[in-house]
């Protein structure tokens, strides 16, 4: 990978799939003060103390892992200890916290977290949560899960702790680091499916096995503080993973994987991304689209202050060469970089459904060295304002209006 490779913005559509394909993409994505000079990604996130079985008085609302016969030595199998709190806790008629203490490292095994629970939860994760080192753990079972919430309501997750997926045996497996390696799947860290009003704060989330963490059929969540990381070669490890979901916030947070930092697919809408650091990785994608000849319909993404570094691209829309792919209404403002590629903007569209309503301003994309940088365009059709660098290469097309983001957008949780 290249170092301070910020590059492409891209919609792709090229192809020739099914004409009989409906897929539909409306998309304001607008980027405000994109790339943000911080000292470091460590000054966005700063996570609070975690908190020791002993810093607070027991209470039949907090339930301490411990009482439930967690060992808590990274080494003995506590599953069912966790498993035992978190049934007490779902089952008790009032607000509950589960605590996992600083010191603590719990060893867990493949574990469904179900809902709907009596009342409302708070995993405080002030220790560590690791899991096996090797796959063999997961005969039998579903591949791609670990940590598996589903259907729960008004859960929230903080503590300041650690989720470990202890992904390196996952990726020497991987076809992508061995060819000669079958493909197979390999498991989220966390996911989170079919739950609403849900808050992941202040953790951090480490060598996932593939993808870090998961919201799928979500509604109503808000990530902040949290830091994902992984290797920039960790295969598939995509940091924030977002699918069917929407009212969608990522905030103050900081990923640094080897794919995707936040990737956003299928009838997803009102995601917001603010405050954001990424790098290494692939940077922020919406995509892959179409696959398999599908439909779904993406909308309404905002952008506010990111900083990315070290990034195989920037900012990409990635769609499957499918005959009937409608990019339109994407707004790219105030957006400022290096690219260590020729090609600093790339808006290469379908030849069937070419994209409108693209909208450029306030844009410098220089290339890390001497040379200009500049732009490619294909079947893009938009207009720009103001100073564009590299210079726009948008057709113009008498039906343009200028997209501007609505200024109720932001107000979506």
């Amino acid at each position: 990978m290249s170092s301070s490779k910020i590059n492409s913005l891209s919609c792709q559509g090229i192809g020739s799939g099914s004409p009989f394909l409906i897929l539909f993409i409306h998309i304001v994505l607008c980027l405000c003060s994109c790339f943000v000079c911080v000292e470091g990604f460590d000054s966005l996130l700063q996570l609070p103390q975690s908190l020791s079985e002993t810093s607070r008085p027991r209470s039949k609302r907090v339930f301490f892992v411990t009482d439930f016969g967690a060992r808590g030595d990274g080494i003995s199998n506590d599953t069912q200890a966790f498993g035992d709190a978190w049934k007490k806790a779902c089952s008790f008629p009032a607000r509950t916290r589960i605590v996992i203490p600083a010191g603590v490292t719990l060893l867990v095994h493949p574990v469904d977290l179900a809902g709907p629970c009596k009342s409302r939860i708070t995993l405080n994760i002030s220790g560590t949560v690791v899991a096996p080192k090797d796959p063999a753990y997961w005969k039998g079972l579903n591949p791609r899960k670990w940590l598996y919430f589903h259907g729960v309501n008004h859960l929230t997750i903080d503590g300041g702790g650690t989720v470990n997926g202890m992904g390196r045996r996952w990726w020497a497996r991987s076809c992508k680091i061995n060819p000669e390696n079958p493909c197979r799947h390999a498991p989220t860290a966390m996911t989170f499916h079919k739950c609403k009003d849900l808050r992941v704060r202040n953790i951090r989330i480490v060598y996932g096995q593939q993808m870090h963490i998961a919201f799928t059929n979500c509604i109503r969540v808000m990530v902040f503080g949290v830091l994902v990381t992984s290797p920039a070669f960790s295969p598939n490890t995509d940091g924030i993973h977002i699918s069917a979901s929407r009212r969608v916030e990522v905030r103050d947070s900081i990923v640094q994987t080897g794919d995707d930092c936040i990737s956003i697919v299928s009838n997803s809408s009102r995601i917001r991304i603010k405050n954001f650091a990424c790098g290494p990785g692939h940077g922020i994608s919406i995509g892959s689209l179409g696959k398999y000849h599908s439909s779904s319909k993406v909308h309404d993404i905002l952008v506010d202050g990111a900083f990315l570094s070290n990034t195989d691209n920037g900012l990409r829309i990635k769609t499957w060469q499918t005959s009937a792919v409608k990019v339109a209404n994407i707004s790219y403002i105030h957006i400022k970089g290096t690219s260590a590629t020729e090609h600093a903007i790339v808006l290469a569209c379908s030849d069937y459904s070419p994209c409108t309503g693209l909208y450029l301003e306030d844009i410098q994309l220089v290339l890390n060295t001497e040379e200009i940088s500049n732009s490619f365009c294909w079947e893009a059709y938009g207009s720009s304002v103001g100073l564009v660098t590299p210079p726009p290469c948008l057709s113009c097309n008498d039906s343009f209006i200028k997209q501007k983001v609505p200024s109720d957008s932001l107000q979506f949780l």
